[in-house]
């Protein structure tokens, strides 16, 4: 972990990443790609020690809330956030100066701030996403080590679901010849539909692959799943897009199963939803 003092916070879209890099150490992260530019080790973990005073600058100067996003490139509740809460900072300053918040996380420590969350809903709007797919506990403690397992993600979006605070669910990547199963799919999918999600994103059964990620993913293969990763080779080549062999029938039941239980579940209806700013009724003096 290492602390810069960035020059900026808000993209145009108003995302934030607070950290830049990652200690989950899952084999198939895309924000591994060399496209991105970490430009230091990825576990070694930049923070933006001046992000809460950005953004605090940003939003007094804002003349209409809109929603605040974090989590799209680095996930906000990684384990160092337990003691730096970065995180927190910024979702009391987006409580305080009334703008709403969606955060995308593989992490229970979002419970932590279960009750700032539920202020955000009750003024504005707050959304969690969360990441599922991998159900079995011990396929996902090796595939994403530094993270809590699904399970505990299903939990925790239960719990949130109680709380009345809406979650999105990124139904992906799926890992062709590992955790492209039905059994593993149709799992993860009914624990959506308990959970109650408002939607689910999900760019069907396979995972992306480039310049960055595919090397690390595939030493990852050779450690774990000895031959595999000639299997990928001769089967994707140097293809971006891994689609798996068991795409079109998932697919076809994720779809029927999200319009039976009106969950949305088209990629642009849950980035709709969630950068949805509700308008607010004015007060009366």
């Amino acid at each position: 972990m290492h602390f810069v003092q960035a020059k900026s916070l808000l993209t145009r879209w108003n995302g934030m990443n607070l950290y830049r890099g990652c200690t989950h150490g899952c084999a198939y992260c895309d924000s591994r790609g060399s496209c991105y530019n970490i430009g230091h080790d990825f576990e070694d973990v930049a923070v933006k020690a001046n992000a809460p005073e950005l953004l605090e600058d940003t939003l007094r100067r804002r003349r209409k809330p809109c929603m605040i996003g974090t989590g799209s490139m680095s996930d906000p509740y990684q384990p160092i956030e337990r003691d730096l809460c970065l995180t927190r900072r910024c979702l009391e300053l987006i409580c305080d100066y009334g703008f709403g918040a969606s955060v995308i996380t593989k992490s229970d420590l979002v419970l932590r701030d279960i009750e700032l969350l539920s202020e955000i809903n009750r003024r504005t709007k707050a959304v969690v996403q969360v990441t599922l797919t991998i159900a079995d506990d011990g396929l996902s403690r090796l595939i994403e080590p530094g993270v809590c397992p699904s399970s505990r993600r299903f939990e925790t979006l239960c719990e949130l679901r109680d709380r009345h605070i809406p979650t999105i669910v990124w139904l992906c990547p799926f890992l062709p010849w590992i955790t492209d199963t039905d059994k593993n799919f149709l799992t993860l999918l009914g624990w959506c539909v308990e959970a109650q999600v408002q939607g689910i994103v999900c760019f069907g059964v396979g995972l992306t692959l480039r310049e960055g990620n595919r090397e690390h993913y595939y030493a990852f293969l050779d450690r774990h799943f000895p031959g595999l990763s000639a299997r990928y080779r001769a089967t994707y080549g140097n293809a971006y897009n891994v689609v798996s062999e068991n795409n079109d029938h998932l697919m076809r039941r994720f779809d029927e199963t999200c319009e039976r239980r009106g969950i949305l579940h088209m990629p642009d209806e849950c980035f709709a939803y969630v950068a949805a700013f509700p308008e607010m009724q004015p007060r009366l003096f």
